[in-house]
C-alpha cells in the first residue's frame, strides 16, 4: 500500500515538474516571440517616418518648375507601392518580408535617383527646407538598418531557441514557427563601381 502511494506521489511530482517545465519553456518562446514581433513594429514605425519624410520632400522638390517630372513620379509611384506592401507582424515568411524589402528597396532606388537629380538645381539645393529633409532622411535611414538589425537578433535568438533540444518539443507541440529575417540586398556583396567623369 505504502509503495502504491510513493509510486503514485512520484509520478504526480514528475508530471508537476513536466508540465511545469513545459509552461515555462511555452511562455519563454512566447516572450521570445513577442519581443521579436513588438520590434517588427519599430521597423515598419522607422519605414512610416522615411515615407512620410518622402512625401514633404517630394512637396519642396515640386516647387521647382523645371524639375524631372518622370523622377517625381518614379518616387511617388514607389512610395506609393512600398506604403502598400504589409506584413503580418505574427506571422512574418520569408515571401511576406522578400515582397515587403523589394517594394522598400524600389523605394530606396527611386529616392537615390531622386536626390542624384537634385544635384544639377543649385537653387533647390541651396532650399532650407531640401536640406532639412535630406538631413532628416539619412537620420532615418541609419535608424531603419538600426530597428533591421535589432529585429533580426531578436527574431534570431528565437528561431534558435525552437530548434534547441528539449525547447523544440515544445514549439513543435504548440507550433512556433520560426521568423524570417532582413537579409542583404543581391549584389551587396560586390563592392560598388565609383565612376569620377562628368559630363
Amino acid at each position: 500500500m505504502k509503495k502504491g502511494i510513493i509510486a503514485i506521489v512520484v509520478i504526480l511530482g514528475l508530471a508537476a515538474l513536466l508540465i511545469g517545465w513545459y509552461v515555462s519553456t511555452n511562455n519563454k518562446l512566447v516572450d521570445m516571440k513577442g519581443q521579436a514581433t513588438k520590434q517588427w513594429a519599430n521597423v515598419e514605425s522607422s519605414y512610416q517616418r522615411r515615407s512620410d519624410l518622402i512625401g514633404n520632400l517630394v512637396k519642396t522638390v515640386q516647387g521647382a518648375a523645371d524639375f524631372e517630372r518622370q523622377t517625381l513620379s518614379e518616387v511617388i509611384e514607389a512610395r506609393a507601392k512600398a506604403t502598400s506592401t504589409t506584413i503580418d507582424a505574427n506571422n512574418i515568411t520569408p515571401e511576406q518580408l522578400a515582397e515587403f524589402q523589394q517594394a522598400q528597396n524600389g523605394l530606396s532606388s527611386a529616392l537615390s535617383r531622386l536626390l542624384v537629380t537634385v544635384e544639377r538645381y543649385p537653387d533647390l539645393k541651396a532650399n532650407q527646407n531640401f536640406l532639412e529633409l535630406q538631413s532628416q532622411l539619412e537620420g532615418t535611414e541609419n535608424r531603419i538598418n538600426v530597428e533591421r538589425n535589432r529585429f533580426n537578433d531578436l527574431a534570431g535568438e528565437y528561431n534558435i531557441k525552437i530548434k534547441q533540444i528539449p525547447t523544440n518539443i515544445v514549439a513543435n507541440f504548440a507550433n512556433f514557427e520560426p521568423m524570417a529575417l532582413f537579409s542583404s540586398n543581391p549584389g551587396a556583396e560586390n563592392a560598388p563601381e565609383v565612376d569620377f567623369e562628368f559630363n
